[in-house]
């Protein structure tokens, strides 16, 4: 059941596809311009969407977007998906939180984790979000995961280290008397 309607292309409409067919980068859009292209030579939409494997009515679909948008509207529209969870409220409390202490939220510990974090803001918002959903949004926001460090200079004795210090540099100027340094290997003395 065709209908009547004329397929064949001009000179500059014809150039247009055969460059989509060689050279774009959605496979969409070289496959619907070979359809397209095989329409114009002479082929029923029926066997040109048996020769692509579609149905008639997607070739109809095809050509109809060809006619309104070109090169252009044989290709695919983004599609809206599902909204995030993670919405500008959640990610405002996320980088508030990262950026204060645990300890300010009552919190035992000092140091916010990804599980620990992740579950605060769930406290928080009520939103819950996997723990790899979780560590995409941190990594889109720039966050980086640091080992702490363990500093114990405040805990540390100054005139003791500065002792250790000084005895640390006389062992290595009288260590080095009798030990050749191109082996490991001594003599007793």
């Amino acid at each position: 059941m065709s209908r009547r309607i004329e397929f064949t292309l001009n000179e500059e409409q014809l150039s247009e596809l055969e460059e989509a067919i060689n050279y774009s980068v959605h496979p969409e859009v070289r496959q619907r311009a070979v359809a397209l292209r095989l329409l114009h030579l002479g082929h029923h939409p029926e066997e040109v969407a048996e020769m692509v494997m579609v149905s008639a009515n997607t070739v109809w679909t095809w050509h109809r977007r060809w006619r309104a948008g070109g090169i252009a509207g044989l290709q695919d529209q983004p599609k809206s998906g599902r909204p995030r969870k993670a919405d500008a409220n959640y990610q405002a409390r996320l980088k508030e939180a990262v950026d204060s202490d645990p300890a300010a939220y009552g919190y035992s510990f000092t140091v916010w984790t990804l599980d620990r974090l992740r579950a605060h803001l769930e406290q928080l918002t009520g939103i819950s979000l996997s723990r790899l959903r979780f560590g995409r949004l941190m990594q889109e926001l720039g966050y980086v995961y640091r080992r702490p460090k363990r500093d114990l200079t405040l805990k540390q004795d100054a005139v003791a280290k500065q002792q250790a210090g000084e005895l640390l540099d006389e062992l290595k100027k009288g260590r080095n008397k009798g030990i050749a340094s191109y082996s490991l290997w001594t003599k007793r003395p």
